[in-house]
């Protein structure tokens, strides 16, 4: 397997585990997939699908990568069209108890990532990840954010937009910078922006 430079991308359902365990199974087998494909039909920079987790989308992109005020677009976009669909499904469900609480237990995270050696391989019909890379993004998944709704972006991202100037109007000192520490991989070093006044200041 020959390794390609890969964007990835995971939009990741915050609450899941909440929601599960504390809503009618009727209604959480209903509104968990339809959010889920919500994200996927959002995708409108070329994104492919590699997985389906449970609680997120394992988005990748290989080759022409789009600038980084693009993709923070796209972001901006998963994530309101998100909340759009959480209302749709409050309003469609709301004979169910549990309906009102769609919106208050679930949101959207994001992680951003860019691996310069990432193999990609057919499994079935899908196209699986294998390599270090894939290990560091999901290990983001796991960080000492203390928000619930937000935006990572990896070094290894950031650091690929400065190199290629691809980072135009990119309001860097919005970023937040921090660390985590991981077993068996080491130190990794992100940034993050809360997601709603992102959305919210209208530039994207």
């Amino acid at each position: 397997m020959k390794g390609l430079p890969t964007l990835i991308c995971i939009p990741d359902i915050s609450g899941f585990t909440e929601f599960m365990s504390e809503t009618d199974f009727d209604l959480s087998s209903k509104v968990i997939p339809t959010l889920l494909n919500n994200i996927i039909y959002s995708n409108e920079i070329g994104l492919k699908v590699s997985e389906i987790e449970g609680d997120a989308v394992l988005f990748y992109k290989s080759g022409e990568m789009p600038s980084l005020v693009n993709l923070i677009k796209q972001c901006v976009y998963f994530y309101t069209e998100f909340y759009k669909q959480m209302d749709i499904l409050r309003e469609k469900y709301r004979d169910s108890k549990d309906a009102t609480v769609i919106p208050e237990i679930l949101g959207l995270k994001i992680i951003l990532h860019y691996g310069a050696a990432i193999a990609l391989t057919k499994v079935g019909t899908r196209i699986k990840l294998f390599g270090e890379d894939l290990i560091v993004a999901h290990r983001l998944l796991k960080n000492d954010i203390e928000m619930d709704e937000y935006l990572l972006l990896s070094q290894g991202l950031t650091d690929y937009y400065k190199r290629n100037n691809l980072n135009e109007d990119f309001e860097w000192a919005r970023l937040k910078e921090s660390s985590t520490i991981y077993d068996h991989v080491g130190e990794i070093k992100y940034s993050s922006i809360d997601l709603k006044p992102l959305v919210d200041s209208g530039k994207y």
